[in-house]
């Protein structure tokens, strides 16, 4: 049976690994080590070997979602399209469910398809395994789609964790046990037998942590092994419990779990349930933190995927607490493990664990503030989007994005409650239309027109608000090249930019009807639209509109062959941008302006624009418009370097397929006609050949060769590969070398969290849990980065 099962297992890592020259990662990396679980990763990484959806079911705290983390992790090498983790706890809605894991996979769509079949169609060639961490409160709505996921995508497999089965046929259930911990048979444990017990290991190791340099002794051995059992193995249990040692001895502790659970069973000694165990422990940790401790924690349970010390000082102040006490609550929250404390490249953000903000929100619920308290997160979030489009046009605009990204679940929570809550679907309309820019930036135009509909719908009230959501959620849809439906909102829109005099609501109707236009080849109407649009925003002193409509007034007069006028027109738009150091309209005007540049003849010149747009566009993640930008740098080598261009067509192709929607299409005869020369310049056969080559570039790949860094290297075998990247590689050598964190810092001129960063995802990526492995690696490694 051993036998048999390691061959299983070892078959679907050696099928997965062939041929597979690009690594997605969709893992976080673990921020301690992982203990224990030899025998259930063997067993899961079994049951994935021969069926394609494998759920782990247990109660919270029993270690589901990190071992399946920790099985992600050690098969990330082993499926081409990467693993990928998407994260349901914060998700209170059912309809959210497709839309985020559209977002966590990275897939951006424009198209007007429903969620589910853009979900198929990426997957359906994939070989990929999916985490679907924490599906109990969505469990019909993930049945249903990991069931048509199953079917469309043969390459696929999912591994999810949930409180019970999703009941889908071909499921392969794995109960999670709790840790093994020390036979009870009167005996002290031996040192063998504490060895053998994963629950005294997790103990050990994080005790360690509170008190460096704890041992399991023969003096402690009995009491630790007692303490294990007491918490049934649990491991959030035995978490929450290890804390405690910062003040008491395990002793001490092990007298207070025998208080606390003798009362929960009226005196009886014998071993709990595992859900009572583990709500026994958090209303421990409940009781030992203080009045104020104990109220912040019910308030932070608003929260959905991590807040920031403002958000924490601004909604959950008042009654109670003052504003200047937060920060040291919230610091001892952390102490407590109540509160988890996570790097993001916004600043230090803060996360409950799902068990624990639960627990949160039933006190919250039976203290009588609830509802207040959604009400203040919901004007919290209002006003940050508010703020986040006042600010958008500006120097600011990276990190508002970079921002919203961070916020984007309590975004959709703020709108969520609008929904659900009468009486305030009207500032669930103000946080949508307030993200415009974000939904396009972010890719999520779909998301963005699914807030609008259904908020719309809930607030029918001819208001300046609804006219300007309904202007939004227009220009949403011309940019999925829904014409039709976008006809109709803008009929709305402008009938009540009249009625309530709102002159930039018809300004902005006419951009966008100039927009559609040009989007259906349509230069003449377009310039005509966008003129009047421009002379309207210019009145009112909207420079932010200006700009948006001289981008595309100017790329329409090029369409006509009014050359001068397009470059002036450009120029204009340029010169205002970098005034206010903007990046997004900016980098959109580069790319037009360069395929306007390089139809005048000055190529040079058009390639370093395309370039500068790419750079400026990096920070947003923004594949359309780096996809774009590839485009013309492929129109512009197919003259004198086909091969250049065929390769990067095929290194944009990836990016055109899942649009889905004829996206700018007025400029696809430069497209078609860059094909066509390419394949006269190189022949059928060559062009093919180099166009597969361009796409089998990994994304990083494909920038550094539209920008010029490098060139394409043949793919190596998977085995000779290493899955570090160059400065990866160059912070495990000086980890070899014996360099702290802060040395290694120093060394590079950088700052001691972005070394500590590197150093953790380096332990993720090679499996290890000691910085001794990253030498041994590192020495065992040739010049090249593959194994010696």
């Amino acid at each position: 049976m051993g036998l048999d099962t390691t061959t299983r297992v070892s078959e679907l890592e050696q099928i997965m690994t062939m041929a597979a020259p690009k690594i997605s990662s969709g893992l976080p990396a673990e921020l301690n080590t992982f203990v224990g679980r030899r025998h259930e990763v063997a067993e899961v990484k079994r049951l994935l070997s021969e069926g394609r959806l494998v759920t782990l079911v247990g109660v919270g705290g029993v270690g589901k979602s990190r071992l399946a983390l920790r099985v992600g992790s050690d098969l990330r090498r082993a499926f081409h399209d990467g693993v990928w983790l998407v994260e349901l706890a914060p998700l209170e809605s059912p309809e959210l469910l497709v839309p985020a894991i559209l977002e966590r996979l990275e897939i951006q769509d424009r198209s007007i398809r429903p969620p589910i079949e853009v979900l198929v169609d990426h997957l359906r060639d994939k070989q990929m395994l999916v985490l679907l961490d924490n599906c109990e409160h969505l469990l019909d709505e993930c049945a249903a789609m990991v069931e048509t996921l199953m079917r469309s995508a043969p390459h696929l497999r999912i591994l999810a964790t949930s409180r019970q089965a999703l009941g889908v046929v071909g499921e392969r259930t794995m109960p999670v046990p709790t840790m093994s911990v020390p036979d009870a048979d009167g005996a002290a444990p031996s040192s063998e037998a504490m060895g053998r017990s994963d629950a005294v290991r997790l103990f050990t190791e994080r005790a360690k942590a509170v008190l460096p340099g704890f041992e399991v002794t023969d003096a402690n051995r009995d009491t630790v092994a007692w303490i294990c059992r007491r918490l049934d193995g649990m491991p959030l249990a035995i978490e929450l419990a290890v804390v405690r040692l910062r003040a008491i001895s395990v002793q001490q502790l092990l007298a207070r779990l025998d208080d606390r659970f003798r009362l929960l069973t009226t005196g009886a000694r014998t071993a709990l349930p595992r859900q009572q165990t583990l709500r026994a422990l958090i209303d421990w940790s409940y009781a030992l933190c203080t009045e104020q401790e104990r109220l912040l924690w019910s308030r932070l349970s608003v929260f959905s995927g991590g807040l920031d010390l403002e958000a924490a000082e601004h909604i959950c102040a008042g009654d109670g607490i003052a504003s200047e006490e937060v920060m040291d609550l919230v610091n001892g929250l952390v102490d407590k493990s109540v509160l988890a404390r996570e790097e993001y490249p916004t600043g230090v953000r803060y996360r409950l664990l799902e068990t624990i903000r639960q627990y949160g929100r039933e006190q919250l619920r039976s203290s009588g503030e609830e509802a207040e308290l959604r009400a203040r997160h919901r004007d919290w979030y209002r006003d940050l989007a508010t703020r986040s489009g006042q600010e958008w046009y500006g120097p600011d605009q990276v990190d508002w994005f970079t921002r919203l990204r961070a916020e984007h679940g309590n975004l959709r929570t703020a709108m969520d409650y609008c929904l659900t809550t009468p009486g305030q679907a009207e500032n669930g309309l103000v946080i949508a239309t307030a993200l415009r820019f974000y939904w396009i930036a972010a890719g999520a135009l779909r998301e963005g027109r699914s807030w609008l509909d259904r908020l719309l719908t809930a607030e029918p009230a001819p208001t300046a608000t609804r006219a300007r959501a309904l202007l939004v959620n227009a220009r949403l849809a011309v940019l999925q090249s829904d014409f039709e439906v976008a006809t109709e909102m803008l009929e709305e829109c402008k009938e009540l930019g009249r009625r309530h005099d709102d002159t930039l609501v018809l300004a902005g109707a006419a951009y966008v009807c100039g927009l559609a236009a040009l989007i259906q080849r349509d230069p003449a109407g377009a310039v005509e639209l966008l003129g009047e649009a421009l002379e309207t925003h210019r009145a009112a002193g909207d420079q932010m509109g200006a700009v948006n409509t001289l981008m595309y007034l100017a790329t329409a007069h090029s369409l006509l062959g009014h050359d001068e006028q397009a470059a002036a027109l450009y120029k204009e738009c340029l010169t205002i941008c970098e005034a206010q150091c903007e990046h997004w309209f900016r980098s959109y005007t580069l790319w037009v302006f360069g395929i306007e540049t390089w139809k005048q003849g000055d190529t040079a010149q058009a390639v370093e624009m395309e370039r500068e747009a790419i750079r400026l566009k990096q920070p947003f993640d923004d594949r359309l418009g780096i996809a774009l930008c590839m485009e013309a740098l492929a129109w512009m080598a197919a003259d004198d370097a086909a091969e250049r261009a065929a390769m990067l067509l095929g290194a944009a192709q990836e990016n055109w397929r899942s649009f889905g929607g004829p996206l700018f299409g007025y400029l696809s005869a430069f497209h078609d006609t860059a094909v066509a020369v390419a394949r006269e310049r190189l022949g059928e056969q060559a062009f093919d050949a180099a166009f597969h080559k361009g796409a089998e570039l990994s994304p990083t790949e494909a920038l550094a060769y539209a920008m010029g860094r490098t060139a394409p290297r043949a793919k190596q075998p998977r085995d000779n590969s290493s899955p570090l990247t160059k400065r990866e590689r160059e912070i495990a050598a000086l980890v070899a070398q014996g360099m702290s964190n802060k040395e290694i810092a120093s060394s590079l001129v950088i700052a001691q969290r972005t070394a500590e960063a590197h150093v953790e995802h380096i332990l993720s990526k090679l499996g290890f849990t000691s910085r001794t492995q990253i030498a041994t690696w590192v020495a065992g490694q040739d010049p090249c980065g593959g194994p010696s």
